[in-house]
């Protein structure tokens, strides 16, 4: 077994004349809309804290939140001195460079916005966009795989890859190990959270699932995952990824703790 040599495939899925449409592009779609008609199905089963027409228009709302709340992670938090020197070059999205710690700001700031402006209950949105966010990140983490980016660690394990454009050296395919643990199991575990013991009674529980699951999976892959050239590694070997998961287990672990302490509202 192994390690496997990586096709080098082109970025780009298919082109109809000026069009083109890149994977990532189709799994940033795919991930979207499977995820919203999940959000629709969620808000018609107890507790009834939203409609399902709630959940259809928010769809508009958690695709600019998660374009511009990725691209401007992306600016701020990885490479502000090279988009400040070159600003046209922050609106040039098709280029690449997302962050999914921006999204997830951008998603749950539109979600906050969305609650108040329908005069819903806090977090009666949030939880099921949560519940509904590991399909995005599985897609998403695919389309690294297939893009060939965001490659691992040198390794010598026996399903290691050999990607074109890291090197002849095999190396972890940590992209399908994020997406087996922020997409799969993060999805199974909220799931059985939702369904079997109702935590969506308790408004805010599963959204800090959510972050505390996320930020443990990231964390952990970040170990064997290929730290970016221009950041390398921190204080004691830590990465850049696993500090900005640092908040969303803090915060993950202060909705839990919050959520048990209320009473949980009645199913309808």
């Amino acid at each position: 077994m192994g390690p496997y040599t990586f096709p080098d495939i082109d970025p780009v899925a298919f082109s109809l004349g000026p069009l083109v449409v890149r994977w990532y592009s189709l799994a940033f779609i795919g991930g979207l809309l499977l995820g919203w008609r999940y959000c629709i199905w969620l808000a018609g089963r107890k507790p009834r804290l939203l409609t399902p027409r709630d959940a259809d228009d928010f769809l508009l709302w958690a695709t600019f939140g998660v374009i511009l709340g990725g691209r401007l992670g992306y600016v701020l938090l990885y490479q502000p001195g090279y988009y400040l020197s070159n600003l046209p070059a922050i609106l040039q999205v098709w280029t690449g460079g997302m962050s999914f710690h921006g999204g997830f700001v951008g998603a749950a700031l539109a979600a906050f916005l969305f609650e108040r402006r329908r005069g819903l209950r806090p977090f009666a949105l949030m939880d099921i966009v949560a519940a509904a966010a590991p399909f995005g990140l599985l897609f998403g983490r695919i389309a690294n795989f297939v893009n060939g980016e965001l490659w691992g660690r040198v390794t010598d394990v026996p399903w290691a890859f050999i990607f074109p454009r890291a090197g002849p050296e095999p190396r972890h395919p940590s992209q399908l190990y994020e997406a087996a643990l922020e997409g799969i199991v993060l999805a199974v575990v909220l799931n059985v959270l939702i369904h079997v013991f109702h935590a969506r009674r308790r408004p805010g529980f599963t959204s800090g699932v959510f972050l505390v699951g996320y930020a443990l999976a990231r964390a952990a892959v970040e170990t064997m995952r290929e730290p970016d050239r221009h950041l390398g590694l921190f204080e004691f070997g830590t990465t850049w990824g696993q500090w900005l998961s640092l908040p969303m287990l803090i915060v993950g672990a202060w909705l839990i703790w919050r959520s048990l302490k209320l009473l949980p509202v009645e199913t309808t």
